[in-house]
């Protein structure tokens, strides 16, 4: 039976655009903002993507199961959210390489911080296996067994995730600052040098199971979030905000983390000192108009928050950025 296209989730409204060394952009934009995935074929059964997202909404609307097909997808910058046909959403932020079979269908993709930085590696096990044993059979002791990777990493059909792993980081690194003239080789190599890593023991003891969340414990979440930051004046505790929202306490701490990648307190106490640079950039209010509008009552300690965050004082930030 055909297998379907791994592009085949794109929607149609997606600007396509083909172009050299097997390169092929998809551009698309919604109400969310824009984004940019650029695919290049390694090898046969091996396509690479470069995921450069700027939008909330991934337009991830029918992406369909491939059961022989392993999917690595490394996190730069920002976070991915995936939902599943069964309800559960799945999330990775930056640092992070997940590994998976598309054996499940995804309903839909988004990224909760609006930005996403990233790569993605899908590998067609029986048509990459066929052409690693050729290049194995004219260099010797390649010794990549694709197979073995991805029972090593999806057994059962779980998604693994390897965090913070100083080897992977250092291959992906290299693989971000590519010069363009250089992809049709060295995404290759790098590739190559990836998957004989993967290949070791060593490296499968240290993968980390991603906890899944059930449709309700998201959406109330993302809830919350939005009460949050709809009026920063105010201050919640976890208890006001667990009784409001009607959802266990350890359940919202674990699933404001998993959706946000930090915990409640982090999160809006970094989001107050976002919104306030805005305002000192685009507002004639004082410093002391500012820090009430954010909550604090005491500029003093609206200052020592600011500072730490962006090592300078909010007078100092104003002075450097201001609109001429």
């Amino acid at each position: 039976m055909e297998q379907h296209p791994l592009t085949d989730f794109f929607d149609q409204k997606v600007q396509k655009t083909t172009g050299k060394n097997n390169r092929t952009i998809y551009k698309m934009n919604n109400e969310t903002g824009e984004g940019i995935i650029t695919q290049y074929i390694i090898l046969p059964g091996i396509q690479f993507f470069y995921n450069d997202f700027h939008m909330s909404n991934g337009q991830n609307q029918n992406k369909l199961p491939h059961a022989d097909v392993l999917e690595l997808n490394h996190c730069r910058e920002g976070r991915f959210e995936c939902r599943f046909a069964n309800g559960t959403y799945q999330y990775i932020g930056s640092g992070d390489l997940a590994i998976n079979l598309l054996s499940n269908q995804t309903v839909s993709t988004s990224f909760p911080l609006s930005h996403y930085h990233g790569i993605s590696i899908t590998i067609d096990l029986q048509k990459a296996d066929s052409v690693i044993r050729k290049i194995d059979e004219m260099t010797g002791g390649l010794d990549i067994d694709l197979f073995s990777i991805a029972n090593g990493f999806c057994k059962n059909g779980t998604c693994a995730v390897i965090r913070n792993q100083n080897k992977i980081n250092h291959i992906f690194s290299e693989l971000y600052c590519t010069k363009p003239y250089m992809h049709a080789s060295y995404l290759k190599v790098k590739v190559l040098e990836l998957l004989l890593y993967l290949g070791t023991e060593k490296i499968q003891n240290t993968q980390v199971k991603v906890p899944y969340f059930a449709h309700t414990q998201v959406k109330k979440v993302k809830e919350i979030q939005k009460y949050m930051v709809s009026n920063l004046r105010q201050h919640y505790t976890l208890e006001q905000l667990s009784e409001q929202f009607d959802i266990p306490l350890t359940s919202m701490k674990a699933c404001f983390k998993g959706v946000f990648g930090c915990s409640i307190y982090a999160y809006i106490k970094s989001y107050r000192m976002q919104a306030a640079t805005v305002l000192l950039q685009n507002s004639d209010c004082s410093i002391t108009e500012i820090a009430m509008k954010m909550g604090y009552d005491n500029p003093s300690k609206f200052s020592e928050v600011f500072k730490k965050e962006y090592e300078m004082t909010p007078s100092e930030f104003r002075k450097k950025y201001i609109k001429a």
